[in-house]
């Protein structure tokens, strides 16, 4: 299990890059499997889910290779399907989350499909009944084999259908798109997700041949087609990331640009961090933040504390929370933050209030924040990833903490987000991975 060692209170300054889009490339590497033409993808990040990924993708039988830096191509012509009935096959797929959009993808073009209970982040309760009942409506059947602990889907012919979603599951909903571009007739998905990673995977496939219609809304129309054709397709830049460096630079009170962020992805991203009391400025498609010795919470208009939570897609993504809980405890003033989509992601308070920060956590999902306002700085301190996203709010507050901080299982960290240490190093951070 590898470590990062953090000395903190150094400032950060220059330039910086996000990585492609982590949750939208591995939608778009399992749409590859609906087509037997190549399908070449670029600004692909090299992190561990997507490496693991491209690797399962290989074990399949699909011709993967490396066109360039971050450019791959992918051509789904044979599949293994003895492969896909093996344990290892689902030891894999148990050991990562993105594994379950490969069911519509396969369902649709080869009738059948196997799939063990992924894993992943360790956030709470992540259940897959959108994807498995979007699935069953277009006409799969479904089996659980217990002696394999793995789900067996199977389908002769799907066929279009009205379905009105549960939730605006995100990858549900891109499952659920690769499944009925091949299903015969009309697909209609109501209360579907319309993230803009959502999108693209949908501007992907019409380019294949797909006929999408309503993208950007939650109200989607699938023609079905017979088959789709290869594309190729550029990757967005990561929000989260950028998210990430937002908060990154107000912590440790440092000058940054963030380059090419594809600002009109955003949303209520930028927004947002304003309301923490960050200032920040469009230039193009880049992002300035100018070093401020402070930043104060704003108030609600009627003077009441500031709540920033969680929304379905055109609102705050949960995956950037644990960055702006963590921003917070240097804030002035005080926020409460509502993490509704996950009931563990904020456990990871404790570490920071070990560290010094001054947190309430009132129940799973909500927690307090009053702010510093940099007159008490966090405290160094030992800890342990549990996830992506709160291991990198961890990285972010030793970065700012007085001495030296320990962060283990970075593993965590290494999921989401490439060469982190080596390109926050030569902005001026301290980190060493041992």
């Amino acid at each position: 299990m590898a470590s990062f060692v953090i000395e903190g209170g150094h400032r950060l300054s220059g330039d910086i890059c996000p990585q492609g889009a982590k949750n939208e490339v591995l939608q778009i590497i399992c749409a590859t499997l609906l087509t037997a033409e190549k399908v070449t993808v670029h600004n692909i990040p090299d992190i561990l889910d997507v490496n693991n990924l491209i690797q399962l993708l290989r074990e399949m039988g699909v011709t993967v290779a490396k066109e360039g830096i971050n450019t791959y191509s992918f051509q789904a012509k044979d599949i293994d399907f003895a492969y896909l009935e093996s344990e290892a096959f689902l030891k894999k797929c148990a050991s990562l989350r993105g594994s379950v959009m490969l069911v519509g993808p396969m369902v649709a073009r080869f009738g059948r499909a196997a799939i063990a209970k992924p894993g992943g982040d360790k956030i709470g309760r992540r259940r897959l009944d959108t994807h498995f009942i979007g699935i069953r409506n277009l006409g799969a059947d479904f089996a659980y084999n217990e002696s394999k602990g793995a789900y067996e889907i199977s389908a002769k012919q799907l066929k279009g259908t009205y379905m009105l979603l549960d939730e605006a599951s995100v990858t549900g909903t891109a499952n659920i798109i690769m499944a009925a571009v091949l299903a015969e007739g009309q697909t209609t998905i109501y209360n579907a997700a319309c993230e803009p990673y959502i999108q693209q995977l949908c501007r992907m496939l019409n380019r294949m041949g797909a006929r999408i219609q309503g993208i950007a809304s939650n109200l989607l129309t699938i023609e079905g087609v017979k088959e789709l054709h290869g594309t190729e397709h550029t990757v967005l830049p990561d929000m989260i990331e950028v998210g990430s460096f937002i908060g990154m630079a107000a912590m440790t009170r440092s000058e940054l640009t963030i380059k090419n962020v594809s600002y009109q992805n955003l949303g209520i991203i930028p927004e947002s961090f304003r309301r923490l009391g960050i200032q920040l400025e469009q230039k193009g498609d880049d992002i300035f933040i100018p070093r401020q010795e402070s930043y104060q919470i704003e108030s609600f208009l009627d003077g009441s504390i500031m709540t920033i939570a969680d929304a379905p897609w055109p609102g705050l993504t949960p995956d950037l929370l644990s960055v702006m809980l963590v921003v917070a405890t240097q804030a002035k003033g005080s926020v409460l933050i509502h993490q509704k989509m996950f009931e563990s992601r904020l456990f990871f308070v404790d570490k920071l209030i070990d560290m010094g920060a001054q947190i309430i956590l009132c129940d799973p999902h909500r927690a307090v924040v009053i702010g510093h306002n940099h007159d008490l700085r966090l405290r160094g301190g030992n800890m342990t990833s549990p996830d992506i996203r709160a291991g990198i709010a961890l990285l972010i507050a030793a970065m700012s903490a007085d001495g030296i901080s320990r962060i283990h299982n970075i593993e965590q960290i290494d999921r989401g987000y490439q060469n982190i240490e080596g390109r926050l190093n030569a902005l001026g951070a301290r980190i060493t991975r041992i």
